[in-house]
C-alpha cells in the first residue's frame, strides 16, 4: 500500500492540487473533512452519482468554488485491512481505467512510462552486470537509486523497513498489469468490480 500512496502522488501531485490557481484536484476518501457552507449548492449526490473516484470528483466540485487540501499524515489509523494481494489488485483494478478517462492512448502512454521509469533501469542494471558492460550497469544503477531515493520519504513515513525500496520496480509492474486489466474490464462491461458488484453494469442499467 505505500506502493499505491507513491503512485497516487504520482499521478495527483499535491502541489498541483494544493495550489489554488491550477485545476488539478483530487482527494483520498478514506479521510475527508468538508465545511458544511462548502457543500451547499455543489449537489453532492449529483456531482459523484455514477463516478466511480466518487471522492476525486467531490475534489473536483469544491476545487471550483474554492481552495483545497490533500496531504500525508500519521495522525489517522485506517480501519480497512487488505488481507490479500487480490484484495489490492481489486482495489486498483476498480478506477484505474477511469483515471485515465477510459483513453486506450492514455493507457499506452501510462504503461510506456510505468515500463521505462521504473522497469528499464532494473533491466539496464541486471543486463550491465550480466555483460559486464559497466556504462550500461551504470546507467541502470542511477536510475535505480534516484527511483529508491524518491520513494524513501513514503517507506518512512508508514514506519516501514529501508529495504522495501527495492521492491519498487516489482511494485510498478504489478500496478501497471492492474491498470490493463481495468481497461481489459471495462471494454468487456465488467469494469468496476467492488464486493462482489460490477458498478459498470449497474449504471447500464
Amino acid at each position: 500500500m505505500p506502493a499505491f500512496v507513491f503512485f497516487f502522488q504520482m499521478v495527483y501531485p499535491f502541489s498541483y492540487v494544493n495550489d489554488p490557481k491550477r485545476s488539478e484536484a483530487a482527494a483520498a476518501g478514506g479521510c475527508i473533512l468538508v465545511r458544511a457552507s462548502s457543500l451547499e449548492g455543489v449537489g453532492v449526490i449529483e456531482t459523484i452519482r455514477g463516478r466511480l473516484i466518487d471522492d476525486c470528483a467531490l475534489a473536483i466540485a469544491l476545487k471550483r468554488r474554492g481552495s483545497i487540501w490533500l496531504g500525508l499524515t500519521d495522525q489517522v489509523e485506517s480501519l480497512r485491512v487488505y488481507g490479500s494481494f487480490s484484495e489490492i489488485w481489486t482495489t486498483v483494478a476498480r478506477t484505474a481505467f477511469e483515471q485515465l478517462e477510459f483513453s486506450a492512448l492514455r493507457l499506452c502512454a501510462t504503461v510506456v512510462a510505468m515500463g521505462v521509469t521504473f522497469v528499464v533501469p532494473l533491466v539496464t542494471a541486471i543486463v550491465g552486470v550480466i555483460t559486464g558492460d559497466a556504462l550500461l550497469a551504470l546507467f541502470g544503477s542511477c536510475g535505480l537509486l534516484v527511483m529508491f531515493i524518491a520513494y524513501l520519504p513514503t517507506i518512512r513515513l508508514y514506519r516501514q523497513h529501508v529495504l522495501l525500496v527495492l521492491t519498487l520496480p516489482i511494485a510498478a509492474f504489478l500496478f501497471t498489469l492492474m491498470t490493463i486489466e481495468s481497461a481489459r474490464c471495462y471494454w468487456t462491461g465488467s469494469g468496476g468490480q467492488w464486493k462482489d458488484r460490477s458498478y459498470q453494469q449497474l449504471l447500464r442499467n
